[in-house]
């Protein structure tokens, strides 16, 4: 019993430790992630030939099972960003709705655009859009930058080939198509709820409007809205028909080479390589020659990131090998906290040290052992759960986050502001995701 005592100490001290050094001496989460992995396995009493051996092999499988889809995400965002096909899009969405419904406008674009770009980018890149509809409409800032941030930060907690769920799909061995399809069904309640909470105490907040000119680009040097919104539609169609075909086992039998199609083409790192091929009709003649550096910056990009995840594969790695996971499973195992348990590691590290991708990354590396005693370990079960650490990793945006101040710098609000409606909408959005999974779960039992 001492010895279940010590490993849910050092369990205990180790996130403890992660927090505190990323958000309150702000060092790099890699080497945040390293320190603690190496610190659990010294004190854990391993030896320290084994040490060295669990941080490589924790790094590798990261890197094997998700690093392409981490690069080839950043990369199709880049192009679409660099070519001006994230303002087509925007564009053609306002046609649609009009701008008297803005909030509605700007929230379906952030929800599109999501998919492919980070959605700290996402803001950034659609901020001039958003200071344009505000001078042109009676809406506020604070509604349309919160209804834009949620959008976007809807899709990128529960959707891959963002890092953070798609690391946890690596270290819990889900599957990439699944937890794709319903991530994106959860995403669009997560999405209604942060635009319901943004609109109605958005326009309660006292707000002068004091943005810059903004100076959108000529709607001539823009790609065709159709040819803007196919690299983002694409890969997610062929995905979710390897989905849908593996449902039905009797097509490998009548349509052997169709169903051998289907599923290559299917494959997320192949159907995201072919969105990147799609983008490249993207390009105008004096876009090719920037191209080799917006490949370059992509990758640049996508290292830290990189770097991150498999840092948490190593921490991971770590506790399942010094057994730390499996006492905690013990201790647990009178406890029905079920699917609620990922949540709530996953709200407790995202509050505490703000981003959301490490706080899904740690909860993976902690979760992961003690699937089967919390009754996840069937293949829904496993979706579920991977997905209830994405609900988590939502609760709460706050100043600690990077994001929070993204989009109060380039929306000019007051901190108190972007705190009422942004991060309160946050709240609420990771909480009726999670509300969702249970009833899914209770379903499916």
């Amino acid at each position: 019993m001492s010895s279940t005592y010590y490993q849910l100490f050092l369990l205990i001290a180790s996130i403890a430790f992660i927090v505190w050094i990323t958000a309150y001496k702000k060092v790099n989460a890699f080497f945040a992630l390293l320190a603690a992995a190496l610190a659990v396995g010294i004190l854990s009493g391993l030896p320290l030939d084994n040490i060295a051996t669990t941080l490589k092999t924790g790094f590798g499988h990261t890197m094997e099972k998700i690093g392409l889809l981490i690069i080839l995400g950043t990369t199709l965002g880049v192009i679409l960003e660099k070519t001006g096909a994230t303002v087509s899009m925007a564009n053609a969405i306002l046609k649609m709705v009009k701008e008297k419904n803005a909030p509605a406008a700007i929230a379906l674009t952030g929800f599109i655009i999501g998919f492919p770009i980070f959605c700290d980018s996402g803001f950034i890149i659609l901020s001039g859009l958003n200071h344009s509809l505000v001078k042109k409409t009676h809406y506020k800032m604070p509604v349309m930058a919160a209804v834009l941030a949620t959008s976007l930060y809807a899709v990128h907690c529960l959707v891959p080939p963002h890092p953070g769920i798609t690391a946890a799909i690596g270290t819990t061995g889900g599957d990439v198509g699944m937890v794709m399809l319903w991530g994106m069904l959860l995403a669009v309640p997560a999405a209604l709820v942060g635009y319901i909470w943004s609109v109605w105490r958005g326009k309660k907040i006292a707000h002068e409007y004091t943005g810059p000119e903004t100076v959108l680009p000529v709607a001539d040097t823009l790609p065709s809205a159709t040819l803007s919104f196919l690299p983002v539609i694409l890969p997610i169609a062929l995905i979710a028909c390897k989905s849908v075909t593996m449902l039905s086992p009797h097509t490998a039998i009548t349509f052997p080479t169709v169903y051998k199609l289907i599923t290559f083409a299917g494959e997320p790192v192949i159907a995201l390589t072919i969105g990147v091929i799609v983008s490249f009709t993207l390009l105008r003649r004096n876009n090719k020659k920037e191209l080799s550096h917006w490949l370059t910056d992509s990758v640049e990009k996508a290292g830290m990131i990189l770097a991150i995840i498999a840092a948490g594969g190593m921490f991971g790695e770590m506790l399942q090998a010094t057994g730390a996971g499996k006492h905690l499973g013990d201790m647990l195992s009178g406890l029905s906290l079920g699917i609620f348990f990922p949540f709530l590691i996953a709200a407790i590290l995202k509050t505490a040290q703000g981003s959301s991708t490490v706080a899904v990354i740690t909860a993976a590396s902690l979760v992961t052992p003690l699937l089967a005693h919390l009754g996840l370990q069937s293949p829904a079960g496993l979706t579920l759960a991977i997905l209830s650490m994405g609900a988590g990793s939502m609760v709460i945006s706050h100043a600690n986050d990077a994001y929070f101040w993204v989009i109060n710098r380039f929306s000019n609000l007051e901190t108190a502001a972007t705190l009422k409606v942004y991060s309160l909408a946050t709240l609420w959005m990771g909480l009726t995701v999670q509300l969702l999974i249970w009833i899914l779960f209770m379903l499916l039992k």
